[in-house]
C-alpha cells in the first residue's frame, strides 16, 4: 500500500510549480483542473481545482484550505531544501530547528492554498 495525497487548490498550475520547484518533482498530467506530481516516477502529490465539482466533498468552501491537514516531505539534503523555500518565500511558521522529540531538523511554511508542508530531514534516523 501507498498514500496518493490529493489537494484542492485555487491554481492547479501555480501549485504545480510551487512544489515542483520545492521538491524537484516532475509534472505528470498537467493542466488547469488537475495534476499529478511525481517523484523518481512514482506519485508524490495529487492537486485539483477546488472548484470543480466532479468530486463532491472534495472541497468545503466554509473550510480554510489545508484544515486539519499537513503535508509532511523528508529531504536527504535539508539545507538545500530550506534554501529553496526561502526562494519561493512562503509564510515561515517555525523557522529551521531541530525538534527534540523526533531529533531532525524541521522547517514549517504555508503553501499558496494555505496548506501547512513540514520538510523534514532524517538526522534522527538509524539509518535512512
Amino acid at each position: 500500500m501507498q498514500i496518493e495525497p490529493l489537494i484542492a487548490v485555487k491554481d492547479v498550475a501555480a501549485s504545480s510549480q510551487f512544489y515542483q520547484q520545492l521538491l524537484g518533482c516532475e509534472s505528470a498530467h498537467g493542466g488547469d483542473e488537475y495534476e499529478m506530481l511525481t517523484f523518481e516516477g512514482k506519485l508524490l502529490l495529487q492537486l485539483h481545482r477546488q472548484d470543480t465539482h466532479e468530486h463532491p466533498g472534495l472541497w468545503n468552501p466554509e473550510i480554510p484550505p489545508g484544515n486539519g491537514v499537513i503535508l509532511w516531505f523528508r529531504t536527504y539534503d535539508f539545507e538545500a531544501s530550506v534554501a529553496k523555500v526561502r526562494t519561493l518565500s512562503p509564510e515561515i511558521v517555525t523557522e529551521p530547528h531541530i525538534n527534540p522529540n523526533a531529533q531532525q531538523h524541521e522547517i514549517w511554511f504555508r503553501d499558496p492554498d494555505g496548506y501547512l508542508v513540514v520538510i523534514s530531514d532524517h538526522m534522527g534516523d538509524a539509518k535512512a
